[in-house]
């Protein structure tokens, strides 16, 4: 087990350039099935869940090339239609895959898919919205047999806008013949990228971005270079670092309208934040003051990948505050260790009221998912003494060198390995 070791009390300042967006890189990877042509991408993050996701491609057949961040990827080789078990297991992206191979080979098998563990994230929208597209599925010991051999294109309902079931549902219908329509689609910038991508290969994809997509089935997908869009919830973590510390933080080649939501927020308690394009400029005060009300929705509402780094500020703001999740049922897991580091939070249900305190202090603590490592992370920065963040490894799914970022923003914090 690795661990990060935090001395806190120093505050952030510096200039940091926004890494390629995990949730974009993702089924990106996956979508660069579709065709049998090379595709190049450009600036995807080193991050573990990517390596993950590139041995699994490697498996079903696919040859991939990495030059630094940049990797060519040739599927017309890809022979497989049945995900590795184990590593399907270690990331839930692995389910991406299921649309891009069913309507590459017509049939297509998967083990449930792993991940960070907050919450139940059910894959039950992304099978009825195949079904409704003529995939015959049958479930068995935890193993999913799709058949596509009767395939069509339709129109699909979706009882909640579900980011990952649009995506899958989006790459299962975009070599079908004819018209298919996602009715209450996701509408995550996340989403915007992948179907940019798809019709830079020259697919045929309207309306993503708002709540009716629409798909018009092409006969082949061909070759094409692109870069992932920056990440908002890395730029996020970043600016809630430089916000936690009393610093200053300027992120280049950064997501601006993603970010809206959460500067509003930082904004509340009391930050200076300046857009540009491209750039946010972010200036804290001494001590933050505590929102109101914060409550988690699909975007554009506020990310619930960023919650959990607001509940790490508000915990040291001036005043009391309410953070209400609305997407997933047991994301207040880390409340626990920022109240062992002197916290004063209070969960009950989907709901936490937590009332500021003056100062965080050191403590040993546990990561249990990516985004809680990194609020854990960003606590040590502003707690007296130190603080070691256990499972570091979690963090490193979805941040690439998170602190050797840090550490170049002026933070002490190294890497260790820890006994259990």
């Amino acid at each position: 087990m690795e661990a990060f070791v935090v001395r806190g009390g120093r505050k952030l300042e510096g200039t940091m350039r926004v890494d390629g967006a995990k949730n974009a890189a993702l089924p990106i990877l996956a979508a660069s099935v579709l065709t049998e042509e090379t595709v190049v991408l450009q600036g995807v993050p080193m991050i573990s869940d990517v390596r993950k996701m590139t041995d699994i491609l490697t498996m079903l057949g696919c040859r991939i090339r990495r030059d630094g961040h940049t990797l060519t990827l040739d599927a017309g080789g890809l022979n497989r239609t049945e995900m590795p078990d184990a590593l399907s297991k270690q990331i839930r992206s692995s389910i991406f895959l299921l649309g891009p191979i069913l309507s590459r080979f017509r049939q297509a098998t998967v083990t449930y898919p792993g991940g960070c563990e907050i919450g139940l994230r059910p894959i039950d929208l992304h099978l009825s919205g195949l079904r409704s597209l003529g995939v015959v599925i049958h479930e068995e010991g935890g193993v999913i047999h799709c058949d596509g051999g009767n395939m069509h294109s339709g129109e699909v309902h979706l009882d909640y806008p579900s980011v990952g079931a649009t995506e899958n549902i989006l790459m299962a219908a975009v070599l079908l013949p004819g018209i298919s329509v996602i009715h209450n689609a996701a509408r995550e910038p996340e989403i915007v990228d992948l179907a940019n991508f798809i019709n830079a290969m020259g697919g045929s994809v309207r309306g993503a971005g708002s709540a009716v997509m629409t798909i018009e089935g092409v006969k082949h997908l061909h070759s094409t270079r692109w870069t992932p869009m920056p990440d908002r919830i890395v730029a996020g973590t970043l600016l809630a670092a430089g916000a936690i510390t009393g610093g200053t933080i300027e992120l280049t080649r950064a997501p601006v309208q993603a970010l809206l939501a959460v500067n509003a927020k930082l904004r509340e308690m009391g930050c200076d934040v300046r857009e540009e394009e491209k750039r946010v400029i972010l200036t804290a005060p001494e001590r933050l003051t505590a929102f109101a009300q914060l409550q988690t929705q699909p975007y554009p509402g506020f990310p619930t990948d960023m919650q959990v780094q607001m509940l790490a500020l508000l915990s040291v703001s001036e005043g009391t505050g309410v953070v209400v999740e609305n997407v997933f049922e047991n994301r207040f897991t880390h409340a626990g260790d920022l109240n062992r580091m002197g916290a004063r939070i209070l969960c009950s249900g989907r709901t936490a009221v937590v009332r500021g305190v003056p100062e965080l202090y050191g403590a040993r603590v546990t990561a249990r998912d990516l985004r809680g490592g990194a609020a854990l992370t960003l606590a040590g920065l502003k707690a007296q003494g130190e603080t070691q963040v256990d499972g570091a490894e979690l963090i490193d799914r979805g941040y690439e060198h998170f602190e050797t970022q840090l550490t170049c923003l002026g933070a002490d914090i190294r890497r260790v390995h820890a006994n259990a």
